[in-house]
C-alpha cells in the first residue's frame, strides 16, 4: 500500500498485512515525525463494522490507536517498515569488519539500504518485517556448523512467490566463486568465494543483472495473467 505524508509529501510503501483491518492506524513519518492516518478499505461482506481484537505483535510497527502517537513508530529499530518508491534493501550478515565496511560501501553506491545484524537471531527477526532484495550471508556467520547456517535455513523454506524476489549471495571459503552446482545445493543464487572480495562489487552486480533477466519473462507472464 502507499500512503504520502501529509506534512513533508513524502512517499512511501508498506506491506499491506502489517495493516489492521477495519480501523484507523496512526504511525510517525520517518522522516518529518509527523502524523499519518491509514485507514484500510473495509473488507466485510456484509457491510458491517466488525469488532477486531488489537495484535500489535503481528505488525513490524508500532500501532498508536491513542491521540498523542508520541512512541508509535521507531524508525531507528525498524528502519525498513517505510520504504521510499524503488527504495531498494540490502541485509548483510557478516562479521569480519573490514569486509562489512567495504560491502556497505559497494552496497550504498548501488542505491541499497543496508541492515547489518550482530548475530542470526537478529537477522531472523529483521527478516520477520521485512522482505529484503538482496541478502548477503556468509555461510560462517554467528554459526559451528556451516552446513546448517539458520539464514540459509530460514530462505531455503520460504515460500517460492517470497523467495525468488531475494537474491541471496553466500560468502564462502570452501567454494569456489560463481560454482553453480553449489549454488543449487545451497539454494542461494551465487557464490562468492572470501578471496574474490576485491571483486566483489563486479560479481554481484553481474549475478544480479542476471537473475533479473532470467526471471523477467516468467514475472511479465504472471503480470499478464493477472497473478502477480
Amino acid at each position: 500500500m502507499e500512503i504520502i505524508c501529509d506534512e513533508c509529501k513524502s512517499k512511501f510503501k508498506i506491506p499491506d498485512e502489517k495493516i489492521p483491518e477495519g480501523k484507523t492506524t496512526t504511525l510517525k513519518c520517518p522522516k518529518c515525525k509527523g502524523k499519518i492516518s491509514i485507514t484500510p478499505p473495509q473488507k466485510n461482506e456484509n457491510n458491517e463494522p466488525e469488532a477486531l481484537e488489537e495484535d500489535n505483535s503481528a505488525f513490524g510497527f508500532d500501532v498508536d490507536s491513542s491521540d498523542d502517537g508520541e512512541d508509535s513508530y521507531d524508525a531507528d529499530e525498524k528502519p525498513f517498515d517505510f520504504i521510499e518508491e524503488e527504495g531498494k534493501t540490502a541485509l548483510l550478515c557478516e562479521s569480519d569488519g573490514g569486509i562489512v565496511k567495504n560491502a556497505v560501501s559497494v552496497l550504498e553506491r548501488m542505491e541499497y539500504h543496508v541492515t547489518v545484524p550482530e548475530n542470526i537471531r537478529e537477522a531472523l527477526k529483521t527478516m520477520r518485517y521485512h522482505s529484503y532484495d538482496l541478502v548477503i550471508v556468509n555461510e560462517n556467520f554467528n554459526t559451528r556448523n556451516l552446513d546448517s547456517n539458520g539464514i540459509l535455513v530460514y530462505l531455503e523454506r520460504l515460500n517460492m512467490a517470497l523467495r525468488r524476489n531475494i537474491f541471496v549471495a553466500m560468502l564462502s571459503e570452501r567454494f569456489r566463486t560463481n560454482d553453480n552446482m553449489v549454488a543449487f545445493n545451497k539454494s542461494v543464487n551465487i557464490i562468492i568465494n572470501m578471496k574474490d572480495m576485491d571483486k566483489f562489487d563486479r560479481i554481484l552486480s553481474q549475478g544480479i543483472s542476471e537473475h533479473v533477466m532470467f526471471y523477467r519473462v516468467y514475472k511479465e507472464t504472471l503480470k499478464s495473467a493477472g497473478k502477480a
